[in-house]
Order: C-alpha cells, then sequence, then structure tokens
C-alpha cells in the first residue's frame, strides 16, 4: 500500500485521511528522505532544505532547544505548585481561608486553559521564544507577590495572573517539540515533556514542606521565584527560535539523482518510483550568528492572531480534537483529586503524617511519571513503528491508543486501593504505592493524548492544542468544585469505588476512537485540507 505525495505545497492531495502517513518504506522504493541509521523510517514531515529549518538542525541544536523548553516547563510546573504544601501557614498569614486558597487553584487552573487565546496566537504570531520569556519573568514577580497576597480579592487576583502568565506551559513546549521532531521520535520527546510537566507538580510538594519547616512559608515562594529567575537567564542566551514557515505539508517526493536512477534502472527497469537512498540532510552548517539568536523579534507576518484564537474555538466540534483533550482532561482529573485528599487521608489518623511526610510521600509520583514518561515516550514510538511495519507500511493514529488499555487498567485499581485502603486502615505503603500508580496513568494521559492529536492534525496542531487545552483544564476547574461533597456526601470508601467505575467507563472511551477514529478524521478531511492550503498561501504553517 503506498500513500500520494506531493511534490510542493499546490500539489496536496486532499483525498489522504489526515495523520495517516506513510512511515515504513517496506518495499525500499520511496523516492522522499529517509531517516539516518533506519534507511527505511521515512521522515514525516519531509524537511526543506533550509539550513536553519528546526528539522533541520544537528542534533546538538536541537537537544539545547529541547533542554530550554524542559527547564521552563520543570520551573514554571513547580511555581504552580507551590500551595499545595504551605496551605496552613498561608491561610494564617493572608487571612484567607483554606476553601478560598483551593478556590484561587481553580481558577487558576482556569486562566491556565483559556489564557492560551491569547498566548498560543502571540507564540505563533510574534515568535515562542518571546513568549516563553516574557512567560517567565511576568511569573516570576507573581511569584515573589504570592505571600503578600493579603485578602481574598488579592490572593484571587494573584492566582488568576498566575494562570494566565504561566499559561504557555500547557501547548507552546510540545508545540517546540513538532518543530524539532519527526513523526517516528516525536513521542519519545512528548515523553520528556510529559515528565517534566507531571514530575515538577508532583516534585514541589516533596522540596516545599521542608522549605516551610526549615525557613518559612515565604521562602516556598522567594526560592522558586529565583529558580525562574535562573531559568529566564538561560534561556535568553540559549533558546532559539523554531517558528519556521513551510512551504510543504507531509512527505514530499524528492528528485531522484541521475546516478541513482542509473543504479535503479539496471535493478529492475520495471520500478516506476526509484528510491533516494537515506537522503537526511547532513548537520547543516548555521545561519545565523549567536548575537541574531538571541533576538526577541520573530520575523514579521500577516496578522492573525484572532483568527487563530477562533480557529481554536471551532475546532470543538472536531471529534479527533475533541476527544484529545476530554481524554487528556479525564486523566488530570484523577492527578486533583489525590492532590485534594492526600493531605486530608495522609495527614489523620492512624497515619499522622506531618506536611513535610505528606510531601516526602510524592516521591513515589516522581517514580510513576518517570516510567510513564518512558514507556509512552521511546516505547510507544517503537510499538508504533512495529504496528505500521504489519501494516504495510502505513501508520494510523489511533495504532498509538492501544497503549490506553494498561491505564484504563490501572486508574481504576489506583482509586481503589488508594480509597478503599484508608477507609479500612491499611499499611500507608500501599497509600504511597496507589499514588504512584494514579501519577503513572496520568502521565500516560498526557503524553498519548497530546501525541494521538499532533499525529493527526500535525500543520494545525498549535491551534488544536489550544483546544485540547480549554477543554482539559475546564473539566480540572469543574472537578475542583464537585470532589470534597462528593467525598463528604459518600464517605471515602464509597466515594473512591464511584470514583473508579466512572474512572473505568470514561477510560474505555479510547476503544470507541481506536474502532471509529478514521471515520471521525474521514469527515474532517476536507476541512482540514482546505485550512492547511490557506495557512501555507499565508505563510502559517509551521
Amino acid at each position: 500500500m503506498a500513500l500520494a505525495m506531493a511534490t510542493d505545497h499546490s500539489d496536496i492531495d486532499e483525498s489522504l485521511v489526515p495523520g495517516t502517513v506513510h512511515l515504513v518504506d517496506l518495499e525500499h522504493t520511496m523516492a522522499t528522505r529517509h531517516a539516518k541509521g533506519h534507511n527505511d523510517i521515512v521522515l514525516v514531515p519531509t524537511p526543506s532544505t533550509d539550513p536553519d529549518d528546526p528539522l533541520n538542525w544537528t542534533p546538538r541544536r536541537k537537544y539545547l532547544a529541547l533542554a530550554c523548553a524542559l527547564l521552563y516547563t520543570w520551573f514554571n510546573g513547580m511555581a504552580l505548585s507551590v500551595v499545595y504544601s504551605v496551605l496552613v501557614p498561608l491561610s494564617t498569614a493572608l487571612s484567607v481561608t483554606e476553601a478560598d486558597l483551593n478556590a484561587g487553584t481553580g481558577y487558576m487552573f482556569l486562566l491556565l486553559g483559556w489564557g492560551l487565546l491569547f498566548w498560543q496566537p502571540f507564540a505563533l504570531q510574534y515568535g515562542k521564544r518571546l513568549t516563553y520569556l516574557v512567560s517567565l519573568i511576568a511569573l516570576m514577580a507573581i511569584t515573589v507577590w504570592g505571600p503578600y497576597a493579603h485578602g481574598n480579592s488579592q490572593w484571587i487576583a494573584n492566582r488568576v495572573l498566575t494562570g494566565f502568565f504561566a499559561a504557555p506551559i500547557e501547548a507552546l513546549p510540545e508545540t517546540s517539540i513538532t518543530d524539532l521532531f519527526f513523526a517516528h521520535e516525536r513521542a519519545t520527546y512528548m515523553g520528556w515533556y510529559a515528565f517534566t510537566l507531571a514530575g515538577s507538580n508532583f516534585f514541589a510538594p516533596i522540596i516545599c514542606g521542608f522549605i516551610n519547616d526549615g525557613i518559612g512559608y515565604r521562602w516556598v515562594f522567594y526560592i522558586q521565584a529565583i529558580f525562574c529567575a535562573a531559568t529566564w537567564l538561560f534561556l535568553f542566551f540559549f533558546m532559539e527560535e523554531t517558528n519556521y514557515d513551510r512551504r510543504t505539508v507531509g512527505i514530499v517526493a524528492e528528485p531522484v539523482p541521475e546516478e541513482e536512477k542509473g543504479k535503479e534502472a539496471s535493478k529492475d527497469s520495471s520500478n516506476a518510483v526509484s528510491r533516494v537512498e537515506s537522503l537526511e540532510p547532513q548537520p547543516s552548517t548555521t545561519t545565523k550568528s549567536f548575537w541574531q539568536k538571541l533576538s526577541v523579534v520573530d520575523k514579521p507576518r500577516p496578522f492573525m492572531m484572532h483568527y487563530r484564537a477562533w480557529q481554536s474555538l471551532k475546532l470543538l466540534s472536531w471529534p479527533v480534537v475533541f476527544y484529545s483533550g476530554f481524554s487528556y482532561g479525564t486523566y488530570l482529573i484523577y492527578f486533583n483529586i489525590l492532590n485534594a485528599t492526600s493531605s486530608i487521608i495522609l495527614g489523620a489518623p492512624p497515619y499522622n503524617f506531618q506536611p513535610s511526610l505528606v510531601g516526602l510521600s510524592y516521591v513515589s509520583c516522581v517514580i510513576g511519571v518517570a516510567l510513564a514518561s518512558a514507556f509512552t515516550g521511546i516505547f510507544s514510538d517503537r510499538f508504533v513503528i512495529r504496528l505500521a511495519r504489519r501494516n504495510d507500511g502505513v501508520s494510523e493514529p489511533e495504532h498509538r491508543l492501544w497503549l490506553f488499555t494498561v491505564s484504563t487498567l490501572v486508574i481504576p485499581a489506583s482509586l481503589i486501593l488508594w480509597g478503599v485502603g484508608a477507609a479500612h486502615h491499611v499499611h500507608w505503603f500501599g497509600l504511597v504505592f496507589a499514588m504512584g500508580t494514579t501519577a503513572f496513568a496520568n502521565t500516560m494521559g498526557i503524553t498519548l493524548s497530546v501525541s494521538y492529536l499532533v499525529d493527526t492534525y500535525r500543520d494545525l496542531s498549535g491551534d488544536a492544542l489550544t483546544t485540547c487545552i480549554l477543554i482539559r483544564n475546564s473539566m480540572s476547574f469543574a472537578i475542583g468544585y464537585g470532589i470534597t461533597p462528593w467525598l463528604d456526601g459518600l464517605g471515602t470508601q464509597n466515594c473512591f469505588i464511584s470514583v473508579a467505575f466512572v474512572g473505568l467507563a470514561i477510560c474505555s472511551v479510547y476503544l470507541v476512537m481506536i474502532k471509529w477514529g478514521k471515520k471521525f478524521r474521514e469527515a474532517k478531511r476536507v476541512d482540514y485540507w482546505n485550512e492547511v492550503k490557506k495557512r501555507i498561501d499565508l505563510g502559517l504553517v509551521h
């Protein structure tokens, strides 16, 4: 089975279903670029010949850009999570009830999603580098203000501004990874991103509890602000702009060198398509100087911020985009439930954990995050390539969804162990183990949901990720108001039994997408290619 290839942006084959790509060249006959060291793996998308195309960067240059995005994610994520371990002293110092402190966190999550309607179009319009720098310096200042935000109104304002300026963490790093890496390797680095995003949220309570006990609650905020400032300096000097305006999408046919034509003709004169042997670009010579890389101003483009924001809202009606956001939000909810109940359960008899020990229990979450990042990253890419080989070299985005089988079984088991175990006072190790497995499933939800979306709509992924996060964080905001009454009304045991079976039902929706996902993609095929052509003409495809 072979898929058509385009030679330029005017030759897009609109009959192709978005996301379906010829990833493995089983017969070695595709005249396009192949991965170095894996001569049967096709590079998707085909890179340009420009040495400053991020897909053409040397590995060192790519990894430096990746490290900058991951550092931003880690320390931004930690700054968002400092409150969890200092609720009691912060409530007393700021004259704000613990309920209002948590309500502020809910508003923060809401703005982390809806703030992307501004930041993602801004980053694609004026540059990702500028967006990272503005976001981080603003977050540093607001974090310093945190322990001085007296009264409910100031605290809510602080959380709203925190959510707004930190919002790029939710979609910009994924977009940067999409700029840098090809389809056959992208999920590996999405796994790294998932580790820094979820890991930072779980690591912050570990150290913040000890900081609070040692030098006071204010230094919990100060130290995170210092980390943000140091990261900002690193990004200023080493982060490059990855926005690049493409003129082609998908797999592009390459002209075959004359010597290759002669070799192929001598082997088999009936071959209609000659194969280009490993045409991945050699390490490129950087055309930008160090000082040019420090520029915070990207190339001028037609002003389309309003269009991109509206497009993100329109994408709510696209089934694959909605499912990705719903799936992501579902797994994030379990993280919120864990955070909302960990101090209540572990701090009460018979466990009586001090705040620092409650924070230390999150070590199991960090371990779970690391294991899930490897499973849904490195293993996921290999799994998809293997399924593509069995499917005549063609990869479907739904192939990756089979890995959700693991998290669909892990989630209800973890929630029952956590809730029923706490109700029957099992050994504390059982609860800590449940925290780790819940974090494992939560991280799987991050990586697989985002990878499925990007695999399907790579050329619209910047705006589609915004839609995904809007759904995810709206769900997270809503559950913040529901979990406490749910727990109070049913009790620990019955609450978590019901949560477990609701979770099992919701997580099983991936089976629907495996069965009918391609039909959903086919239904939006014409809309997708029309949008891609429009963006190519405007120079807006990255």
